[in-house]
C-alpha cells in the first residue's frame, strides 16, 4: 500500500490518510484498534467496495469471512458451492477440512441455517480455506462461541497461513497471529509478534507519548503565552505611532521593532500549530468510572436455588444454585445452548422457571443484555430514555474511543462495536449496587476490553457475568457456576 486515503462522505476526518504499509502473504495477521477505526474499512478497500486514493499492488486474490448466504435453507453442501466456485468432484476438499474441525461429513445433507452459531462458523471457515492464491480476510469469527469452540477454531487457524484477522479475544489472537497491524489515531503500526508484543510495545509507546504529551502541553502554553505577549508590544508600538504629534519620527523608529514584534509572533503562532498537531497522534485510554453504590453491610445479595429456566413449557437447563455476595464476581460458564442467557432472564423476570432465587431488598440491579440490535435515535434521546446523565455518558464515551464528531450520529448509523459500547457506557454511569452484564464484550476493540477489566477490578463491584474471552473472566471472577443443558 501506498499513500492510501480514504474518507466516508461527510465524515469531518480521514479514516486513513497516506498510509504505506508491505505485508507478506504467509503472514497470520491480526488486526487490532479502537472500534469505528477502520479495521472493516480496511476489509472493504482490500475488497475493491471502496473508492480510495493512494496505490494498493497485490497478486492475491482476497475472501471475506463471514460469507453472505443468500439461501440458509439449503444444505450445506449446496451453500458451500454457492460460495465457493468448487463442484460435486471436490467435495473431497471439503472433507479434509471438515476432519480438521471435528465436523462429520454427515452435516454436508443437513440445512445449513439448522445447524448451531458455532458449527455455522466453521463451515463458512471451511468454505474460505479452500483453493490456492486465496487471501483469507476473516472478521471477528468468535462472536457467540463458546470456550471450547474458540479453541477448535484457534487450533485450525493456526494451521494455516496468509490471512488477516479481525478478532478482539486476547487470548484467541496470541495462540495465532504472528504480526500486527495497529490502527492507532493517526497512522497505522506494523509489529513482528503476537497480541502481547503488540500490547507492551504499545504501553511502552503510550508512557512515552504521554510525557512528550505533557512536555507539548508546556511548551504550547508557553509559546501562547510568548504569542500573547508579541501581540501586546505590536499593538503598543501601533498605538504609539497613531498617537503621536510628529508621526514621521516615530514611525521611522519605531517601524522596525513593530515588524520584529510581528514576525516572532507569527513564528510563535506557528510553533503552537506544530505543537497542536503533534498532540492529535496520541492515543491513550483514560481509566473509567463505575457508578457504584456500595452496601455498607457485607451479605448475600443474590441467592438461587435449584433455578432451571423454561422455554416453550420445557426446562432449558439443569437446576443450578449459587450465592453472590459483596465483593465477588459469579462467572456462569456453559456451552453453546447450554441456557447461560436463559437463566438470567428468569433471574431477572423475564422467562418462567422452576426452582428460586431471591434478591436482598433493597437493590439496584443494573443489567446490560446480550442484544442491542434495535437501537436508534440520537445519544440524547437515548440518554433520556434509559434516565442516565448525558454528560457522564458523553464523558464516558470519549474515554471509550468515541471522537466527539460521532456524538451526532444516529445510533442506528453506528458499527456494532459503537453500539456495544454505548450500552456499556449508559451501565457504567447509572447508580448500581449489583451488576449482571451478558456477554459484555462482544464487538468490544481489545483497548476497550482491558479498560472494563480495569475498571471492574478498580471498583470491586459484585457480578453476574456471562462470557466467554478466557483472559477477562479467569482476571475478573471470584467464583464460577457451570450451567448443563438439560
Amino acid at each position: 500500500m501506498k499513500q492510501l486515503s480514504f474518507q466516508y462522505d461527510g465524515q469531518l476526518a480521514p479514516i486513513f490518510k497516506n498510509v504505506d504499509l508491505q505485508l507478506d502473504a504467509s503472514w497470520k495477521l491480526g488486526l487490532i484498534g479502537r472500534n469505528g477505526r477502520g479495521k472493516t474499512t480496511l476489509f472493504r478497500i482490500l475488497q475493491n467496495q471502496l473508492q480510495y486514493q493512494g496505490k494498493i499492488r497485490t497478486d492475491l486474490e482476497f475472501q471475506y469471512f463471514p460469507q453472505p448466504v443468500v439461501k440458509p435453507e439449503e444444505s450445506v453442501w449446496l451453500v458451500i458451492k454457492s460460495i465457493t466456485d468448487l463442484q460435486d468432484y471436490d467435495q473431497w476438499q471439503i472433507l479434509i477440512e471438515l476432519d480438521k474441525l471435528g465436523l462429520s461429513e454427515k452435516l454436508l445433507t443437513e440445512p445449513f441455517n439448522q445447524l448451531s452459531p458455532g458449527q455455522q462458523t466453521k463451515i463458512l471457515l471451511v468454505s474460505l480455506f479452500v483453493g490456492e492464491g486465496k487471501f483469507q480476510l476473516i472478521d471477528e469469527p468468535t462472536n457467540h462461541l463458546d470456550e471450547n469452540g474458540r479453541k477448535i477454531i484457534s487450533d485450525y487457524l493456526r494451521q494455516k497461513q496468509g490471512f488477516i484477522l479481525i478478532s478482539h479475544d486476547r487470548y484467541f489472537l496470541n495462540n495465532i497471529i504472528d504480526h500486527v497491524i495497529s490502527i492507532d489515531r493517526a497512522k497505522i503500526s506494523q509489529f513482528k509478534g503476537n497480541y502481547n508484543t503488540w500490547a507492551d510495545e504499545n504501553t511502552a509507546r503510550n508512557n512515552w507519548e504521554f510525557n512528550e504529551k505533557e512536555k507539548l502541553q508546556r511548551d504550547i502554553k508557553r509559546l501562547e503565552g510568548a504569542s500573547r505577549k508579541k501581540t501586546g508590544w505590536a499593538n503598543q508600538t501601533e498605538a504609539k505611532v497613531s498617537g503621536a504629534t510628529d508621526r514621521g519620527f516615530i514611525s521611522h523608529k519605531s517601524a522596525k521593532s513593530m515588524k520584529r514584534a510581528l514576525s516572532i509572533k507569527k513564528r510563535a503562532d506557528k510553533a503552537v500549530e506544530v505543537k497542536k498537531s503533534l498532540l492529535k497522534n496520541i492515543d491513550v485510554a483514560d481509566p473509567l468510572t463505575l457508578n457504584f453504590e456500595k452496601l455498607v453491610i457485607d451479605k448475600t445479595l443474590l441467592e438461587v436455588i435449584g433455578l432451571s429456566a423454561f422455554r416453550k413449557h420445557s426446562p432449558v437447563n439443569k437446576p443450578i444454585d449459587f450465592k453472590l455476595k459483596t465483593g465477588e464476581r459469579v462467572i456462569i460458564q456453559g456451552e453453546n445452548g447450554s441456557g447461560k442467557s436463559s437463566v438470567i432472564a428468569a433471574i431477572l423476570g423475564q422467562l418462567k422457571f422452576q426452582g428460586q432465587y431471591k434478591f436482598a431488598t433493597p437493590l439496584k440491579v443494573s443489567w446490560l443484555p446480550q442484544s442491542f440490535d434495535g437501537l436508534s435515535g440520537s445519544l440524547q434521546e437515548f440518554a433520556a430514555e434509559k434516565n442516565v446523565s448525558y454528560s457522564l455518558m458523553l464523558d464516558t464515551l470519549r474515554k471509550l474511543g468515541f471522537e466527539r464528531y460521532e456524538f451526532d450520529k444516529d445510533i442506528s448509523q453506528m458499527s456494532m462495536g459503537q453500539k456495544r459500547k454505548l450500552a456499556l457506557s449508559r451501565s457504567l454511569v447509572e447508580p448500581a449496587n449489583i451488576y449482571i452484564w451478558d456477554e459484555p464484550l462482544n464487538y468490544l476493540d481489545v483497548i476497550t476490553r482491558q479498560q472494563i477489566q480495569d475498571v471492574i477490578l478498580a471498583f470491586q463491584p459484585p457480578m453476574v457475568i456471562i462470557d466467554h474471552d478466557k483472559e477477562f473472566v479467569e482476571k475478573v471472577g471470584t467464583k464460577f457456576v457451570e450451567i448443563e443443558h438439560y
